[in-house]
Parts: structure tokens; sequence; C-alpha cells
């Protein structure tokens, strides 16, 4: 039931405190606005890491050639290794825990593609099917390379939305000739790319086309796999192995790190995971200091109050006022002016957070926060300030009426 008369008397106490009570509010307030906030900033940076990741598989490894940095059996360092299709098929054919696998043999440059009237530059990727796995493409028209392509060494051309747009503008590209470095390829698909639009001013011809045509070789630049869903410690084994496979095959020592250069994305991604556990870790031990050091205003300025009123307090008690009315009376006061200032703190650091998400860098990216977390954290804030009230409600409630009385 509503009581005009205890609000009242809350109020008159609030104004006879004003200065201190105000204080005592902001601490409150800044309390859950640093959480709040910082809660939807460290979401943010999170977000803004992992949009980075999205480009590829986050399952996927890399391997890159390179150069020996330690003597093996009497062969000198700064040998440079050359990857071949026998390195893809070996891959493939011994590890059985590499679903979607894929080679790049690279060109130079960009290539000049032509549609009629119309050329442009572009990059070329020459790959296996694998690859739009492991490039996250999706084909939103026609199809993207297959393995009779590679078998048969075709030349058909998948390209990315940009391409088609620039090339094509509204005419359908399926089934249309492209003249790609003098030569011609057939459009067999269109895709888009969750890596953005760069990704999409890309061009993809089958691997073995492209070795044949440009290099007259088998050798392969890069190989990329996925493992499926490995722990990173099982994808740790798997790139041990790998590696001790290919110092065998290619004479050079296994603890030769610059020799070829193993890439995990999954071991990144977890060491990023970390990261951010131990930056979410320090955000909650920094927003809960300031949560506690708020509530503890709360009851410094409820032991003042009940200091000052300790002459009313008694007059109370001598009139026939109960403790747990005294203590009541306490209380209230103390939830007030928590729940109030937690709300404005939670009001305010969610309108901050709400201008932020309007600004987009490169590793910062729609700051946002639970709103369950956060009304837990303003309701926990409000039980908190009710418990920091309680202290100076039970002093309020052992005065002695006589010795009240006669207090200056």
């Amino acid at each position: 039931m509503f009581d005009l008369d205890k609000w009242q008397e809350i109020f008159n106490s609030i104004n006879r405190h004003r200065t201190r009570t105000i204080l005592t509010a902001i601490g409150v307030f800044w309390g859950i606005f640093m959480l709040v906030l910082l809660m939807g900033a460290g979401q943010g940076l999170q977000n803004g890491v992992e949009h980075q990741f999205r480009d590829d598989a986050l399952n996927s490894v890399w391997v890159r050639r390179g150069t020996t940095s330690l003597p093996y059996k009497g062969l000198a360092t700064g040998r440079f290794l050359r990857f071949t299709n026998e390195d893809y098929t070996a891959l493939k054919t011994n590890h059985k825990e590499i679903d979607h696998i894929t080679g790049r043999f690279y060109l130079s440059g960009d290539q000049l593609i032509k549609y009629k009237n119309k050329s442009f530059s572009y990059n070329v990727r020459s790959v296996h099917p694998g690859h739009q796995v492991l490039e996250n493409t999706i084909v939103t028209h026609g199809r993207y390379l297959n393995d009779t392509d590679i078998e048969e060494k075709r030349k058909v051309a998948v390209i990315g939305k940009i391409v088609k747009e620039n090339l094509f503008e509204e005419e359908d590209a399926i089934g249309k000739e492209v003249t790609l470095g003098g030569i011609v390829y057939v459009v067999v698909g269109v895709f888009e790319d969750t890596g953005g639009e760069w990704e999409m001013r890309n061009v993809y011809i089958p691997i073995s086309t492209a070795q044949q045509l440009y290099a007259g070789t088998d050798e392969i630049h890069q190989l990329m796999f996925t493992l499926g869903d490995l722990s990173v410690e099982e994808t740790k084994v798997i790139e041990n192995e790998i590696r001790a496979d290919f110092a065998a095959r290619h004479n050079f020592d296994v603890e030769d790190r610059r020799a070829i250069r193993i890439f995990s994305l999954a071991e990144e991604y977890q060491e990023f995971k970390s990261l951010f556990f131990m930056i979410n870790s320090f955000i909650w031990f920094v927003g809960i200091g300031c949560i506690i050091a708020g509530v503890i205003g709360v009851s410094n300025i409820m032991l003042i109050v009940v200091k000052d009123r300790t002459k009313e307090i008694g007059i109370r008690k001598a009139l026939g006022a109960t403790p747990q009315s005294i203590i009541g009376m306490i209380l209230m006061e103390s939830i007030f002016i928590t729940a109030f200032a937690g709300y404005l703190g939670l009001a305010f650091s969610s309108f901050t957070i709400y201008a932020m998400s309007f600004v987009e860098v490169e590793f910062f990216r729609n700051p946002q926060v639970n709103l369950g977390v956060a009304i837990t954290a303003t309701i926990i804030l409000i039980i908190a300030g009710t418990l920091a009230g309680l202290i100076p409600a039970l002093q309020a409630a052992r005065i002695n009426p006589v010795e009240a009385m006669k207090a200056d």
C-alpha cells in the first residue's frame, strides 16, 4: 500500500542531505554505467575481431612453402621448397581427417578480363573445388568449380559479384564467354563472399588449367585444408604429422620452421577467445569494483542520516513506533537512492552504446549488451543497496528513546 507520509519523509531526508545524496547517487550511477558501457565496448571489440575471421573457414589450416634455415643430410641452407600436385595428392590421401582441400596457383598480377567491348583487370585465383569451403564462397548463380573441371582442364570461370556487375551489368553471365589473358573461358558461376566487396572482385579458374596454360608445370604455390570439428589440440597433432611428411618428402629438418609455414586459423581464433575471456573478466572486475564503491557510499550516507535523525527516531520509538517501521523507513530511502541512480546509469549507458553502434572501424563493430545481463546487474545493485542500508537501519532500530532525546 502506498504510504504518502513515509515518502514525504524520505524526500525531506534526501533534501536535508542534498549534496551528500547526489554524490552518493553519482557513485551508484557511475558503477552501473561503467559496467554496462565496458561490457558493450568489450562486445564491440570482440565482434570486430570475429568479423576479421569471417572470410575463411575457422577450421582451416594453411601450408606455405618457405626456405630452409637448417642444414640437413649435407644439403645447404637457403633451399627454396617447391610444392607440386604430388603434395596435394599426398595430403588428401594420407590424412583422412582432412575433409576439404585445395591448392592455389598464383598468376602474376591482375589479369585483363574482356567481354564484348568492356575490359577490367581483376585478381585470378586458380584453385581446386574445395576452395569454396575454405573461403566461405557463396554461389548465387550457376555453380562452382568441380572435379571434372580439374581432370579435364576445362576453361571455365566462376566470377565474383562485382566482376559480373562491371562486365555484364543486368545481363545473365552464365554460359557467356570472356577472354582472360588472351584465352577464352566460359562463365559457369557467380559468387558472393562473406569477406566483402574486395573478395567479390576475384575470378576462380581450375588450377590444372592455369598450371598447363600459364606455366606448363605441376607447381602449387600454397595448400589449404579444413579439419572438420577437430579440437585445437588434435589440430596441432595433425600439423606435426604433416610437417614430418613434408620434411621426409622434401629433405629438410623437421625442426626447421622456416622450410614450411603451417598456419591454423583455429589456433589463432582460440588465442583471441582466451584474450577476450581475460578482457571480459577484467571488465567485470572493474565494473563490480565501481558498483561496490557506490554501495559503500549508500551505506555511509545512511549512517549519516541515522545519526542526524537520532532524536527524531527516539521520539518515534517513545510514541510507539516499532523497530520494523524504523528499519523499513531507512531501507526504503536506501533502496530509492540505489534504484533511481542505478536506473539512470543503465539508461545512459544503453544510450551511449547505441550511439557507439554507428561507429564502425576495423576492429570494432556493433557494440551491444545482453539486456538480461544488464537488468540482472541492476537488480543485484539494488539488492546490494538494500543490504547497504540494513546496517544503518538496524542501528536506528536499537536506539534508546531516552538517550536519543538527550542527544544534540
